[in-house]
């Protein structure tokens, strides 16, 4: 029947129009989250029936479809786009891990909460994200554009809504930076953080005007064609969720306006989708498909209203435009708290570089990965002789520090809770502290505080205490009746270094070391009765050179990771009156192949040499666990208990079958096999006296980290154990 009336309206509207003038056709699309994929079926038929619209506006996900079509984007390539973009990933702020510092990549994923700490007291975040993936796929998206993603280039006028936080009244954006304002509109309150624009703080404009049909009517537009794609108001028994219950209250005076707006509508569209929620992201493939099908009832009306349309523009399609430009100048507004040669590093630009537009989208990636701004604005100015000027606009976070909270367990460390804050700019700029307070059964703490100077050497120093309890196994002729000793394990670490990076995949670094090691047995005596078996200091200075290009830091699906460091022991207080000089090798080489999207092979080889045969053993290698977290030369072998296999030299090779048989879940088989000697390169074969271990297992990957549970067992000895561990390590 709706349709049916539609197209008497058309009718009598064509009839009663003058012969020289044709109807202006506007195009409203509503707010909904991840309803709102159901526009582009939409657009799809719009543009199968050949009908050109002369505005098009809308407000939250509607803005941003409404927009991307108002750049040129046809309603497929909006299609591709929506199923290309990992949504949930976008609105986490989870950002690629190639696009993070080496610094984040060795202290980063070890916490679940993040709370802001202001003026000494620790607040609450604004929105679960601060939107930055959000603003950063739009600034991409609407890249293609001249002048800076600016609403007057778009090739059909458009505008958006957004609502003033103040005084909760609705704001109409036609004017100015297009991505922001569409953030600016998408806001949605608890999800995504207000936005600052043009002097208001504003939020989702679905709080005030959802469906802006009055407002497309006063632009002088005939034919107004709206796609509503709100639900309805939940039963009390649906209200299952903070996201629910905000959903719920937003609705009351939001449904009530649309009531109103749809009157004024010239032909209505409402797919049915009342039983999805703005957060099913996930499920975006049936929402597009809803979409389609309810489109497909209005392809005739369509076709009738552009048989009308006597004179009709073709539609410009976006360009990607992929050619290089010289920039010869570089200019920096906004620095405060950073310095250029900061800016710069992270951007990886220097002037005398070529970029295409795509290129520079990805540098402001790199720059925004830092997340210590809240604006990256940027033109670019051509000159006389070709090259260009590129200017960028920056408006540095004022979120100084954090805290942020964190919990695992493991069977040496056992039961801990990890307390982190950090602070920027303590001393000067460019700096970091950053302060990992664990408690639980072994107190520890890590102390960072680094200077990133981009380009140029940075430096920095760490402080460190680990402590542990383990029942070690032990096996001696002269100690027959003793299978094990109770070891107490303390380190207490200060470094100082110096490093540079390149491209975030390499890092190359010096680095002085003072350490203080105290191993206690408690059943094993030395001849003086004593239960110590060291307690001194240590002294020595390293070389390291890194390389990482893991795209995750667990679940590893591709990349290369290697870490090689040289180190020479200089000093010691000697406590057992055993120490002598001497240098040691250790390196780590991993990589990581996916053979379909949910099969991995991850595989790691490791290997530690000492130049020279010392009495002391304090630094020999250590073999056995499964920790990832493990201190100095001890290191994981699954099948053998912590520490049970020990030289001075080893090598180590492990492979990891991995398959996702659900998303989160893993199923994993594991072998690794590893040579210890004094010396295992002084025998050609290599393969000789190879111990082995094997380890099947189940993983899950949840909001707090890694859920494992693991059967590893080794043939060498006949002995099997039960593995569990929860959380990210740390």
């Amino acid at each position: 029947m709706r349709k049916l009336l539609t197209s008497f309206f058309i009718v009598i509207f064509t009839v009663c129009y003058s012969q020289n003038k044709q109807p202006k056709i506007g195009l409203i699309l509503s707010g909904g989250g991840a309803k709102g994929f159901a526009h582009v079926g939409v657009l799809k038929e719009i543009d199968k029936a050949g009908l050109q619209l002369d505005y098009i506006g809308g407000t939250s996900m509607g803005a941003i479809a409404a927009a991307l079509y108002a750049a040129g984007y046809s309603g497929a390539q909006i299609e591709k786009i929506v199923l290309d973009t990992d949504f949930v990933n976008v609105l986490r702020d989870k950002l690629p891990r190639n696009a993070t510092t080496f610094f984040e990549k060795d202290h980063g994923e070890k916490t679940v909460l993040s709370l802001p700490v202001k003026k000494g007291a620790v607040s609450f975040p604004k929105g679960v994200s601060k939107g930055q993936n959000v603003l950063n796929l739009l600034l991409e998206l609407f890249d293609p554009l001249d002048g800076n993603q600016d609403f007057t280039k778009l090739p059909t006028p458009f505008f958006c809504i957004a609502t003033d936080v103040e005084d909760g009244s609705s704001v109409i954006l036609e004017k100015g930076t297009l991505p922001m304002a569409l953030r600016a509109s998408a806001s949605f309150p608890s999800l995504l953080n207000p936005v600052e624009y043009k002097g208001k703080l504003l939020v989702d404009g679905g709080v005030a005007n959802n469906f802006p049909v009055s407002i497309m009517k006063d632009k002088g537009i005939d034919i107004v064609i709206g796609v509503d794609v709100e639900g309805r108001l939940f039963e009390k028994d649906k209200i299952n969720s903070v996201v629910a219950l905000l959903n719920q209250i937003m609705s009351y005076q939001m449904y009530q306006n649309t009531d109103q707006e749809i009157k004024k509508l010239d032909v209505y569209i409402h797919p049915d989708i009342y039983k999805y929620s703005v957060v099913d992201f996930d499920k975006k493939n049936e929402i597009l498909e809803k979409g389609i099908l309810e489109a497909k009832k209005y392809s005739k009306v369509f076709e009738e209203i552009a048989a009308k349309q006597t004179v009709k523009i073709a539609r410009k399609p976006i360009e990607i435009n992929t050619k290089k430009m010289l920039i010869s100048y570089i200019g920096i507004e906004g620095i405060k708290n950073y310095t250029r040669a900061y800016v710069l590093g992270k951007l990886n630009i220097i002037e005398g570089d070529s970029l295409s537009k795509q290129d520079l989208t990805k540098k402001i990636h790199l720059l925004s990965a830092t997340r210590n701004y809240n604006k990256i604005d940027y033109n670019l100015i051509k000159r006389i002789d070709g090259s260009y000027l590129l200017n960028f606009k920056l408006k540095e976070s004022n979120e100084t520090a954090n805290i942020k909270l964190g919990l695992h367990y493991d069977y040496l460390y056992k039961s801990s809770l990890l307390a982190n804050y950090n602070h920027k700019w303590l001393l000067g700029k460019n700096d970091l502290f950053s302060l990992n307070l664990i408690l639980g059964d072994n107190l520890r703490y890590d102390l960072n505080y680094f200077v990133d100077n981009g380009f140029y050497f940075s430096y920095g120093f760490r402080s460190s205490y680990n402590h542990f309890k383990s029942q070690v196994p032990f096996k001696e002729a002269s100690s027959p009746d003793i299978n094990s000793i109770s070891l107490r394990y303390s380190d207490l670490t200060n470094q100082f270094f110096v490093q540079t990076t390149f491209n975030r995949k390499f890092a190359v670094g010096l680095k002085t070391e003072l350490k203080r090691i105290k191993a206690a047995t408690d059943n094993i005596t030395d001849l003086d009765d004593k239960n110590i078996s060291d307690n001194s200091n240590y002294f020595n200075v390293s070389g390291y050179l890194k390389l990482d290009t893991y795209d995750k830091s667990y679940f590893v699906t591709k990349g290369f990771y290697a870490d090689l460091a040289f180190k020479y022991y200089l000093w010691s207080s000697d406590f057992n009156n055993d120490f002598e000089m001497y240098p040691q090798a250790k390196g780590t080489l991993g990589f990581a192949t996916s053979f379909t999207d949910n099969l991995t092979l991850h595989t790691t080889n490791e290997a530690g040499f000492s130049f020279k045969q010392v009495a002391s053993s304090t630094f020999d290698f250590f073999l056995g666990g499964n920790n990832q977290n493990y201190i100095n030369n001890f290191v994981s072998l699954y099948g053998y208990e912590f520490a049970e296999l020990s030289g001075a030299s080893f090598l180590k090779s492990e492979f990891n079958l991995r398959y996702q048989f659900y998303p989160k879940h893993y199923f994993s088989v594991i072998a690794n096999y590893a040579r210890l000697e004094d010396n295992v390169f002084k025998d050609i074969d290599l393969f000789k006296n190879v111990k082995s271990g094997y380890a099947i297992g189940y993983s899950y990957n949840s909001f707090i980290g890694p859920i494992e549970l693991k059967y590893a067992w080794t043939p060498d000895i006949n002995k099997s154990v039960l593995l569990f561990n929860l959380g990210f390590w740390f």
